[in-house]
């Protein structure tokens, strides 16, 4: 199933988390000579829309890529990015109906692997902020709010999905 997301994993035999932990290997020293050079909330400033930009095209171009209608292809995205992520979480489902999809996270291997690095920020924009570029695939049958994230120091992460009706 992962074969969706080919492209960006590169190596699907490789984790996620072990991706994430490369991708911080570069991004760690890139973005604190960024800060040093241009100060904390503009180097930050600046990567975050870097990787949200990236994050929103990688997203739109494998949505493209899914034959059906946009809840369809976020059903798709979603199925395999809950494959290849949730192999470092621990979800709570809450309620899964053709309307709702609540769900916590209990457990982020991911969020323990930024926090140890003292750079959650730079997590919640490689992992957390994702999930809303994966929603908008949906193109408005699929709406995600999240108030809170084990990222952010939270005690879960609460995923509160809405699905327009068919």
């Amino acid at each position: 199933m992962t074969g969706v997301l080919d492209d960006y994993l590169v190596d699907p035999k490789v984790s996620l988390l072990d991706k994430v932990r490369m991708q911080a290997q570069v991004l760690l020293p890139v973005l604190r000579a960024l800060r040093t050079e241009l100060g904390r909330d503009k180097a930050d400033a600046l990567v975050k829309q870097a990787l949200h930009d990236w994050s929103k095209q990688l997203f739109a171009a494998i949505s493209d890529g899914i034959e059906g209608s946009p809840r369809r292809k976020w059903a798709t995205i979603q199925s395999v990015w809950g494959e290849v992520s949730g192999r470092e979480l621990e979800v709570e489902i809450l309620r899964q109906d053709k309307e709702t999809l609540d769900m916590d996270v209990t457990r982020c291997r991911f969020a323990e692997f930024f926090r140890s690095l003292g750079e959650p920020e730079l997590g919640a924009l490689l992992i957390c902020e994702v999930d809303f570029d994966i929603a908008v695939t949906g193109e408005g049958e699929v709406s995600l709010e999240r108030a809170q994230t084990i990222m952010q120091g939270a005690p879960s992460c609460a995923f509160r999905y809405r699905f327009a009706p068919q």
